[in-house]
Parts: C-alpha cells; structure tokens; sequence
C-alpha cells in the first residue's frame, strides 16, 4: 500500500501539484535503505535536496564601498544636453530655412498668377474686339 502511495505522490511531484507535506513524505521515502528498485533511480535526487536543504554559506562576503556614479551620469546628461542643444539649433535653423523657402515660392507663385490675370484680361478685350468686329462684317455682308 505504501509503495503505491509513493508512486502516485512521485506522480503528483512531477506534475507540480504536491504540497509541503507530500514533498517531506517523499523525501523521507527516499532517505531510507529499503527503497523500490524501480523508483532507485530518483533516490540521488531527493538526497540531494535533503543535503542541500542543511547546507550553509560560510565564506565571508566582502563589502566594497559603493562607487559614486552620480559623477558619470551628470557628465553623461551634460553630454546628452550638449547633443541636444546642437542638433535642436541645426533643426530649427534647418526648418526656418525649408520656411522661408516655401515663403518665397508662395510669393513668385502670386506675382505669377497675377500676370497671368493681367494677361486674360487682355485677353479678353481682344476677343470683345474681334466679337464687334464679326458683327459688324455681318453687317456689311448681309446689306449687300
């Protein structure tokens, strides 16, 4: 009975759903002399997690002063500031200059338009012209 209770609770372990409880059972099992020869295989194991349940760290852990970075980081947000003021200034001069560019077109675009008014409106006084002028050849066609 109880070799198959430790099967299903070795099941259950490798399933991830044992408890505490269940987990102390098995290793307990195991830490025995008369253990199943076909569950021999998983015996290194839970020795092995019995041991290194009791194992301590004993070497002593030197504690080394903190190293001020506070040094670094403002050197390295000066730098970035630096960057950033530079390439900002470049962008805005950049900007002003693509503006003013666009500026100038709009401007030769209107003196263009105007003179191209200017010049329908003559334009159109020619064909007014040449509207009296056929009407009054028909005149002079029709009476003869």
């Amino acid at each position: 009975m109880e070799l198959d209770n430790i099967e299903k609770l070795l099941e259950k372990y490798f399933e991830a759903t044992t408890t505490v409880d269940e987990e102390r059972k098995l290793r307990e099992y195991f830490s025995q002399d008369d253990v199943a020869t076909h569950l021999q295989q998983y015996r290194p194991m839970f020795n092995y997690f019995s041991n290194a349940k009791e194992e301590k760290y004993t070497k002593q852990v030197p504690l080394k002063p903190r190293v001020n970075y506070y040094k670094w980081l403002s050197v390295a947000a000066a730098v970035v500031l630096t960057f950033g003021i530079y390439f900002g200034k470049q962008y805005q001069d950049r900007k002003q200059r693509e503006l003013e560019q666009a500026e100038y077109a709009y401007q030769e675009t209107k003196k263009a338009f105007e003179l191209l008014a200017e010049n329908f409106g003559r334009g159109t006084e020619k064909v007014a012209y040449l509207k009296e002028f056929e009407e009054a050849k028909q005149k002079i066609y029709n009476n003869n």
